[in-house]
């Protein structure tokens, strides 16, 4: 599921434009599956999947399974309908270089409610 964040990203005018100054390379790690997520300029560049010996990236968000599948819900419950609302329950992990993440929250918000089962963004 993971892997069609690029292609949804990227294909979503608008959200691209909205990233248009973020390059950056993000871990997003669900359970024990890991993956690198690389953006240039808005664009997903690659989406590769773990396991990393030693991964380099700005940033991680780290959550467990079965956070991440009542994220992924249609309509997710209240308290998994939203990034800050996991960060806030304190199941997602937002660790290293927050600014990069806080300052393009809104692109973040929106590419990762792209995998939604619906893929769109809410």
């Amino acid at each position: 599921m993971i892997e069609a964040l690029q292609e949804r990203v990227n294909g979503d005018a608008s959200l691209v434009r909205r990233g248009r100054y973020l390059t950056t390379t993000f871990l997003l790690e669900i359970g024990t599956t890991a993956w690198l997520i690389a953006i240039h300029e808005g664009r997903i560049v690659s989406v590769t999947k773990g396991p990393f010996v030693m991964p380099s990236s700005t940033f991680a968000l780290r959550t467990s399974g079965e956070e991440w599948d009542r994220f992924c819900e249609q309509r997710p419950p209240p308290g998994s309908n939203d990034v800050m609302a996991l960060i806030k329950r304190r199941v997602l992990k937002a660790e290293g270089d927050l600014q990069v993440f806080m300052a393009n929250l809104r692109y973040f918000k929106d590419a990762l409610a792209k995998l939604r089962r619906d893929g769109v963004a809410a």
